[in-house]
């Protein structure tokens, strides 16, 4: 019988497991923590926390569409210092493995929360969530502008001594996504989150407006998986050395497969536990099913093994 090496690691951090949770999706995994033990899993990836406490946007925040959701929130959070005190204490106590998500409005922001989370003890690594509007230079999302995500890379490695991995987390709506990976790679990021949800919006057919309070939102759910799998395929041919920790439309253990071969070195859950709670436990369990049934003794062997077969054939 094949005894299956499951972990992976991010930069220098090591997973048992490459299951997470997605930001966002599942807060500080207290919700999650009533239907399975958070350890078991390869680390939550905390809800994006910004300097001050914010209360999101208007509702309604959410909305269905075929084959995912569209979500509004906003970013609504406590703010760094009550997620300092109060979270990382409790995931502490539950011995997960820690991601923090970091979001800010200026790069300064940024900056600002890596200071602030360098000395606490106990996180794994910083997702630097760059899908957001800066707003230093007329809300354009940082992720969308090279110069801008370099930036911001480079004042959170400054502000963190390169003591904490950086995994820069992108948006899918760009021209061209490898020249932003190539972008924050250069500027100090060990990996990668991609993809981000997908801008969209519904309008409401009553009111014949546009449905969510924001106007527009992020799209997520299966609808996304091929564009997902889309980006981390590229930019994988393009860093084949830069881990990628790959989301969007993962609903089962051929979904987070897939998203492997493609290059990723890890997968995050979010829109599938919605639907099922335990959905990462499921999905995790797969997958290990899975690569032992293809030959693979480790999950290591698996991450872009797509290119390979590519490679092999036109030779």
């Amino acid at each position: 019988m094949t005894v299956l090496d499951f972990s992976t690691t991010l930069g220098n951090a090591w997973f048992a497991s490459p299951v997470f949770t997605a930001s966002g999706c599942a807060s500080s995994g207290r919700e999650l923590a009533q239907f399975f033990p958070l350890h078991e899993i390869g680390a939550v990836v905390t809800k994006s926390i910004m300097n001050k406490a914010r209360a999101g946007r208007a509702a309604p925040r959410m909305a269905e569409t075929a084959s995912g959701m569209l979500n509004s929130i906003g970013l609504q959070g406590p703010g760094i210092d009550s997620f300092i005190a109060n979270d990382i204490p409790y995931l502490l106590e539950q011995k997960a493995r820690i991601i923090v998500s970091i979001a800010g409005e200026s790069i300064e922001e940024y900056a600002v929360l890596a200071r602030k989370l360098r000395s606490v003890a106990g996180i794994s690594a910083l997702e630097v969530n760059i899908s957001c509007p800066n707003v230093e230079n007329r809300g354009l999302v940082f992720a969308c502008d090279l110069d801008a995500s370099r930036r911001v890379i480079d004042g959170v490695r400054r502000a963190t001594g390169g003591e904490i991995p950086i995994i820069a987390k992108l948006s899918p709506d760009v021209t061209d996504v490898t020249a932003i990976a190539q972008g924050v790679v250069d500027a100090g990021a060990d990996a990668l989150a991609l993809i981000n949800t997908v801008l969209g919006m519904v309008i409401n057919l009553d009111t014949m407006r546009p449905h969510l309070g924001g106007k527009t939102g992020g799209l997520s759910g299966p609808a996304i998986k091929p564009i997902a799998i889309r980006a981390v395929f590229q930019v994988h041919e393009k860093l084949p050395h830069v881990p990628i920790l790959g989301m969007g439309g993962i609903s089962n253990g051929g979904d987070a497969l897939e998203m492997i071969l493609a290059g990723a070195s890890g997968v995050s859950i979010g829109t599938a536990s919605f639907g099922n709670p335990t959905a990462l436990m499921s999905i995790q369990s797969e997958l290990k099913e899975l690569l032992v049934a293809k030959g693979f003794s480790s999950l290591r062997e698996a991450v872009g093994f797509a290119h390979r077969n590519q490679e092999s054939e036109s030779q």
